[in-house]
């Protein structure tokens, strides 16, 4: 529609613009999945053995998100000469992409690669 603006949604994009969209974090933690001790970055968002990933995040590192689901790799694109994992939460279904690290498991994506092509990752 034109011409009119909803209060409530023009107040809450205002909200969400005021909102950093990535904030770096640098913390440690055990995998949810395979119990690795994982180190971060500030950027690390999934354990780089098993590339699972747990859904904390709204926007990236502002650890809003309540699910807190834990996010199955479901299958690795390639975007801009850079691999993506997939990640789909295993409680509320959301669809995140998030970038590969080189401390990442080939033999992981490999794996993540194989069950998407078999029809698992779907």
């Amino acid at each position: 529609m034109t011409g009119y603006t909803c209060p409530t949604h023009a107040f809450f994009c205002d909200v969400l613009m005021e909102e950093k969209r990535f904030q770096r974090r640098t913390e440690d933690f055990t995998c949810g999945r395979c119990g690795m001790e994982v180190h971060g970055t500030g950027f690390t968002n999934h354990c780089p053995y098993c590339l699972w990933s747990r859904h904390v995040d709204r926007n990236p590192g502002d650890r809003r998100e309540s699910c807190c689901g834990m996010m199955r790799p479901v299958a690795l694109e390639e975007r801009r000469g850079e691999y993506v994992v997939v990640h789909r939460c295993e409680v509320c279904g959301i669809i995140r992409k998030n970038r590969t690290a080189p401390e990442d498991s080939f033999e992981a994506m490999i794996e993540v690669m194989k069950e998407f092509s078999e029809g698992g990752g779907k």
